[in-house]
């Protein structure tokens, strides 16, 4: 019933979904017999400002006693967004490719090494934030950056890293393969006044070729893959 890795409010949001389930007679999906509606929770709080996001990932865009929904949560401390994303696939990968908004904002705003960042439900984001911010001021430290480089940052999410860098560098570059954390990522650069900043929506080995052609030479770049690691070629 309880997790000790979240935020006390997640266990709240947890009761009063299922209690709507319950209720209604929303079904969870069984991967089994690929039935049911409700495939996941997807929660996120923004721990400097307290934001919440509440993302039901759901087989259908069709969403029963959704006002009931909203009824129940809207008035949880903190949750200013719900929504509802929709995976119709047989995968396990979590999130589809498109979400609706029931209620409230589309995206939730943290503050990480003194950036405001905005968060869409599919932007790439450190859990443990106060970790992050270690281990990003320890990243800028190690670059020793002089305030004339080119910064490249691959696998840039939302831009956390590189926009906390920004103001110590030339040039940031940007590299990010989801166009919704891209698009939050330009955002961020422009609520945070950062005119130094672009970025790509590309494959990281891809971007790496093309600036290459147009004569980039990174002075210091930022890696922050995922699990698999970096692709051969991105190295090359």
């Amino acid at each position: 019933d309880t997790c000790a890795l979240e935020p006390p409010v997640f266990t709240e949001i947890k009761r009063r979904v299922m209690a709507w389930m319950h209720e209604n007679g929303v079904s969870a999906y069984n991967e089994e017999t690929k039935t049911g509606l409700i495939r996941h929770l997807y929660i996120r709080k923004a721990e400097q400002t307290g934001e919440t996001m509440v993302c039901l990932v759901a087989t259908s865009g069709k969403f029963p006693a959704a006002s009931a929904l909203i009824e129940t949560l809207r008035n949880i401390n903190g949750v200013c967004s719900i929504l509802v994303n929709v995976n119709k696939k047989d995968t396990n990968v979590i999130l589809g490719d498109r979400e609706f908004t029931l209620w409230g904002r589309d995206t939730i705003t943290d503050i990480l090494c003194g950036v405001r960042v905005r968060l869409s439900a599919r932007s790439f984001y450190q859990v443990n934030r106060r970790q992050a911010e270690r281990l990003y001021t320890i990243a800028a430290d190690f670059a020793d950056l002089k305030g004339e480089e080119t910064l490249l940052d691959l696998y840039c999410g939302a831009g956390t890293i590189g926009l906390s860098m920004a103001n110590r560098v030339k040039d940031l570059i940007g590299v990010e393969i989801v166009p919704e954390a891209v698009e939050d990522a330009k955002r961020n650069a422009a609520e945070n006044g950062v005119e130094n900043a672009r970025f790509l929506c590309a494959d990281a080995a891809k971007a790496a070729k093309t600036l290459a052609k147009e004569g980039v030479r990174p002075d210091v770049v930022v890696l922050d893959p995922p699990r698999k690691g970096c692709d051969e070629s991105l190295i090359q």
